[in-house]
């Protein structure tokens, strides 16, 4: 099923991206809706419940950076051995990403269950919004485990190119979160509590169905054996010089979204629930970037297994041409339309202006963004992690937060200079993956070509 699969990408590596990225796009759509109603849900108790859940976000979001990132290792690992047409390794890789998420499963609940709270309060929640973050934090650390294996069983299969099936799980475990929120939070009277069990029980939930089509139905292209599981020092690097950095620069973000809510509290919770409602919009916006981006990891790995550099540039340029056209669309409708998308989210003035101002202010940098987001993953499907991480350093650690804390701080600046450093580090950060992404592309295209006159 993988290898032909490849056939046919590289008959139209088009039509290919596309058949990729619409699934990831529909399952992605549908895990923001929740994201959203969530937030409506939970901004009908109160803006300190907003705040409660935007605390828990960068520890929820460096949950995901490290699975995530450690998944696109995965993926790009299984995609480049399926274009070289190499099986064993394909399922050598699989087998590791499962036993890599027992591992940080066990790691992270048992943090998160002894010390959550405390880390809260270490992060800047005040003592009110600490209770609250803690009922919230505490649940989702049932459900967590199965969340992280679900994730790197999605990675596996978006590996060996099958998006559809992984995304309509997901999807599934989405509505029925949706489902659940209202009947737990208000009908049971669990507040914020009420909207973890809701994720942890749809999580659960989705766990059961891949392990059931993965081990019983045995539904992929990969088998697993792990009863008779290996560890190999060769796949493990495989995975992890792509993985480790990709999932570090999602830490890197939840850090930067750690500052950024320290840097906003100075104002008020409520700016911090503002950022928190524009950063839910911001998932929409780049829902059909991610998408793309995540569809050319797996052919672009799977192009430069099989020595492809054509299709490689092809597919490339494609890609970007219409994750920043897409973007400009959007980006128009946004700045004309943000208050009525801030509406929904809470009655609150302050917050509603404050985030409208967000949103206006970054619709003038998503095609940007848009741009540079596909290339990391793009170096990724070359088997090249560090730039990612890289350019996630320079746009966080060395940009926007520093800057934001220079506005605010130093120059006593009102609060959208926060937006300001934002913008500014998108600029910059856009101009480095471009350059990078020029680099590889030249690099690879000699390597093939040299490789071509060594053969002869």
């Amino acid at each position: 099923m993988g290898e032909s699969r490849l056939e046919e990408y590289l008959s139209n590596p088009a039509k290919g991206l596309w058949k990729l990225t619409v699934p990831v796009m529909v399952g992605m759509g549908v895990q923001t809706i929740y994201t959203i109603v969530d937030m409506i849900f939970v901004g009908r108790l109160s803006g300190d419940a907003i705040a409660a859940v935007a605390f828990n976000m960068p520890l929820f979001f460096f949950v995901l950076g490290l699975t995530f990132g450690l998944g696109s290792g995965v993926t790009a690992s299984i995609a480049r051995f399926i274009g070289a047409k190499d099986k064993i390794n394909a399922d050598n890789s699989a087998e590791h990403a499962v036993i890599m998420g027992l591992g940080i499963s066990i790691v992270l609940t048992t943090i998160g269950l002894v010390y959550g709270k405390q880390i809260l309060f270490s992060i800047g929640a005040t003592a009110d919004v600490a209770d609250l973050g803690w009922s919230y934090l505490r649940v989702i650390c049932v459900g967590l485990p199965f969340m992280v294996l679900s994730t790197f069983f999605r990675s596996i299969l978006a590996g060996e190119g099958d998006t559809k099936f992984p995304m309509t799980v997901a999807a599934l475990g989405t509505v029925l979160n949706i489902i659940l929120d209202p009947i737990f939070i208000f009908t049971l009277g669990l507040g914020v509590a009420g909207a973890a069990w809701a994720t942890a029980i749809s999580q659960i939930i989705v766990f059961i169905i891949f392990v059931y089509m993965l081990f019983v139905k045995e539904h992929s292209y990969i088998t697993f054996r792990l009863r008779d599981f290996e560890p190999s020092s060769f796949i493990m690097k495989d995975i992890i010089k792509v993985g480790l950095p990709a999932s570090m620069s999602m830490v890197i973000m939840s850090i930067g979204q750690l500052i950024f809510n320290r840097i906003l509290v100075h104002f008020s919770t409520d700016a911090v629930a503002a950022y928190q409602i524009g950063g839910r919009i911001d998932m929409v916006i780049f829902l059909p970037i991610l998408s793309i981006a995540f569809g050319l990891t797996t052919l672009v790995g799977m192009f430069n297994g099989a020595q492809e550099m054509d299709k490689v540039k092809y597919i490339i340029k494609y890609g970007l041409i219409r994750s920043f056209l897409i973007t400009v669309v959007i980006s128009i409708i946004v700045y004309t339309f943000a208050p009525q998308l801030i509406m929904g989210f809470t009655k609150d003035i302050y917050i509603q202006n404050t985030a409208v101002k967000y949103l206006r202010l970054m619709s003038m940098i998503y095609p940007l963004v848009a741009t540079a987001l596909p290339c990391g993953r793009i170096l990724q499907g070359f088997g090249l992690g560090m730039p990612l991480l890289i350019i996630t350093s320079i746009r966080v650690l060395l940009l926007s937060s520093p800057l934001a804390a220079f506005f605010i701080f130093i120059q006593g600046r009102p609060l959208e200079w926060i937006w300001y450093s934002i913008m500014i580090s998108a600029v910059v950060s856009c101009v480095v993956a471009l350059t990078w992404l020029y680099w590889a592309i030249r690099k690879f295209s000699l390597t093939k070509i040299q490789t071509s006159i060594t053969s002869t």
